[in-house]
């Protein structure tokens, strides 16, 4: 008999729509007794590898397991595991994924870190949160909790307030947005904007346009700085607004989705003027069935006024999050089914590997950080003309203007037929012809046979 395919949760992507809204249908069904399944999965060991901190994720997954009836290991301080002596992560999980656990759920602070633990680790793992990268568990939350208050996903307005650069959360909920076609708000502290791979990617593989938007009167939002974007799947009826300079303008909205500015990866920003919720701000009549969500923690970004407020379900996420991740620890460890198909889902296999050549320009990727003692650069082609690739990582995206043939260590503009010619695994792609020469990669002088 066949050993099943390991499944990863590294990205949202990993999960088909249709597997979410089965997981949600699962969830309700251990929500309506916690204490009722504590023989699903005895015998299984979690082990949580924090090299971050973090309340809610790690308590709610390990309650979410013990729930289950399996058992549990912790590494909750990275100063207390091997990686203080210089142990990489690819050895760690490696180590704790053999005999030591059939599942593993990681937190790093390098963006792409969960790629790594993936490709390196037997068992499952789940990304507890990479860096600045995405949040996947939180988003299954988010969206879980969205369906129940409101029924549907499908072309809700959703406004995402706040530290939209550096909150995973954020990310990984407007792609599952996109792909329910839920509309999307974005307000922006000034300075803290969607990251521009995050924005280019929902418009190339979601369809989503932008334009700007016109949200009314919101005090705390609205009037200090922040400007509007409307995201929105595109749609025959619709395509005329993104040829009209006159904003959008919103009449109700479903969701306002606050995050707390991500300090743990600011770099000295001043936050003054930070976006605020409090009782005025949802006097507005769109907001009248709105309602507030946060991933939590919460700093001042949302009063304590509001918590009272029927429309105020941040702590109902968290609650709904034990349920939520014990639908997925039992998928993943296969003691329940998912009878929609996997066929499509994203899991990003190896794909451009090369140590010469393109390099990812994010700082903060696991490649440039902990990974540069074992990894090499992986991008994915994303777009053939002009190349754009993207890190298997961190998926920040790079537009490459040169390529060269592994093969004869020359190199040719990508739309030259010299180019063209070169083998799809022989290709070595540049953004600059610094960058070529630095790889030791020369331009084709007369003479020269032609690229393989």
């Amino acid at each position: 008999m066949a050993t099943p395919e390991k499944r990863d949760l590294v990205s949202i992507d990993d999960l088909t729509c249709e597997e979410i809204l089965e997981l949600f249908r699962h969830a309700d069904e251990f929500r309506e007794d916690l204490r009722a399944w504590s023989n699903l999965c005895r015998g299984s060991i979690m082990a949580t590898l924090f090299f971050e901190p973090s309340t809610r994720t790690r308590l709610s997954f390990e309650s979410a397991m013990l729930r289950l009836g399996g058992g549990v290991i912790s590494a909750a301080d990275s100063a207390s595991t091997s990686r203080a002596k210089g142990e990489s992560l690819a050895d760690t999980v490696r180590v704790v994924g053999g005999s030591y656990a059939d599942l593993l759920v990681v937190r790093h602070p390098e963006d792409g870190a969960a790629r790594v633990a993936a490709r390196f680790a037997s068992v499952p793992v789940v990304n507890g949160g990479d860096g600045a990268h995405e949040h996947p568990t939180q988003t299954l939350c988010d969206l879980y909790t969205l369906w129940k208050e409101k029924g549907r996903l499908e072309g809700l307005e959703v406004v995402l307030c706040g530290d939209l650069r550096h909150s995973r959360t954020v990310h990984s909920f407007a792609y599952a947005l996109a792909r329910f076609r839920a509309n999307i708000v974005t307000m922006a502290y000034p300075g803290f904007e969607m990251p521009p791979y995050v924005v280019e990617r929902l418009k190339r593989e979601f369809h989503v346009q932008a334009t700007p938007a016109s949200v009314g009167d919101l005090p705390g939002i609205v009037g200090s700085g922040n400007s509007a974007a409307y995201l929105t799947a595109s749609k025959p009826h619709q395509l005329a607004l993104f040829t009209n300079i006159t904003p959008v303008h919103l009449e109700h909205i479903d969701a306002i989705y606050m995050t707390r500015a991500q300090r743990e990866r600011h770099r000295g920003e001043s936050t003054e003027g930070y976006p605020r919720l409090s009782g005025a701000s949802l006097r507005s009549e769109m907001l009248k069935d709105a309602r507030v969500m946060h991933p939590l923690p919460r700093t001042d970004e949302i009063s304590y006024e509001l918590d009272s407020d029927p429309r105020a379900v941040y702590f109902r996420q968290a609650e709904l999050g034990v349920p939520m991740r014990m639908a997925l620890l039992a998928f993943l460890l296969g003691k329940i089914r998912l009878h929609s198909p996997p066929t499509g889902f994203r899991t990003v296999q190896p794909g451009l590997s090369f140590a010469r050549g393109l390099r990812c320009r994010n700082d903060r990727c696991v490649v440039n950080g902990e990974g540069a003692r074992y990894l090499v650069g992986d991008f994915r082609l994303v777009q053939e003309s002009p190349p754009v690739l993207a890190c298997a990582y961190c998926g920040s995206e790079a537009t490459a203007a040169l390529i060269g043939s592994a093969h004869t260590k020359v190199y040719h503009r990508y739309n030259s037929a010299e180019a063209r010619r070169i083998k799809p695994e022989n290709r070595v792609y540049f953004e600059s012809e610094e960058q070529a020469r630095t790889a030791e990669f020369r331009p084709r002088g007369d003479g020269e046979p032609e690229s393989e």
